[in-house]
């Protein structure tokens, strides 16, 4: 879509989120309660997380396949596992719509804001179905509510009016299954009958809002949407940000709840 980021492009600064995301992962790995022997799948692990905070955990109890269909953050997350020798852990490049693996193949299979960014996302969730074995289990998160999404929400109200529909921040898109009975409803089709959904907020915090906003420009993220912009026009943007950003500012720091869903059940 010509309103995404270029995740390949962008691989080797996507970290600059990951502290942020964090609690997330964590939240993942506690539901997903892995144990000694299992294979263990991570769909959209991008540059790596959270199956390598799984693989430092487990050790070499567990096997543990991270997989991506971008190529640079494929590279960036087996540079990790190679410079700290995890040998429990390997990842490859590989689109959630074709696992290359066998039916009944992952003990566990993880996925932390990728499933609403696939391709064709009924056809990943069929695909991750398939590779789970009988009484495996799954854990995985995605985005709530457009206005719980906080920080990209400002982003899409601060650039709405100024660039092209088609390029428009990708807000709908990274929270389509936050609505109601979506996910739900999504793994359901896909074949899923043991669904069980909850609420996790977690806070992104900024020493300063030019900390928050350098980390926007410096990770490209949004680079489709500020190169529309005149010199002028990004300015203004900015300021809109922060007058957005002003409602999170306590004690001269920045505390921005953000609300995401955590999908598990078992096969």
């Amino acid at each position: 879509m010509a309103n995404q980021p270029d995740w390949h492009d962008i691989a080797e600064k996507f970290d600059m989120w990951l502290p942020f995301i964090q609690p997330v992962g964590d939240q993942l790995l506690v539901a997903l309660a892995a144990q000694a022997g299992d294979k263990i799948l991570d769909v959209a692990s991008g540059t790596g997380e959270p199956a390598l905070t799984l693989a430092r955990q487990m050790g070499e109890s567990v096997t543990i396949h991270g997989v991506d269909a971008a190529e640079g953050m494929v590279k960036v997350a087996q540079g990790k596992a190679d410079k700290e020798a995890l040998n429990n852990i390997s990842f490859a490049v590989m689109s959630a719509e074709k696992l290359r693996y066998e039916d009944n193949y992952f003990d566990k299979v993880l996925c932390r804001f990728g499933v609403m960014l696939f391709d064709n996302p009924l056809a990943g969730v069929k695909e991750i179905r398939r590779v789970l074995k009988v009484g495996g289990a799954f854990a995985i998160a995605v985005w709530a509510e457009a206005n719980k999404m906080t920080t990209l929400s400002w982003s899409y109200e601060a650039l709405k009016d100024k660039i092209p529909e088609a390029i428009h921040p990708p807000l709908k898109n990274v929270t389509s299954l936050g609505g109601k009975g979506a996910v739900e409803a999504l793994f359901s089709e896909a074949g899923f009958s043991d669904i069980n959904v909850s609420r996790c907020t977690f806070n992104y915090e900024f020493e300063s809002f030019e900390d928050y906003w350098r980390i926007v420009q410096a990770s490209n993220l949004l680079k489709v949407q500020f190169e529309a912009l005149s010199e002028l026009q990004c300015q203004s943007v900015k300021e809109e940000i922060a007058e957005f950003a002003e409602a999170y500012r306590a004690n001269g720091r920045y505390i921005v709840p953000h609300d995401c869903l955590l999908v598990t059940g078992g096969k």
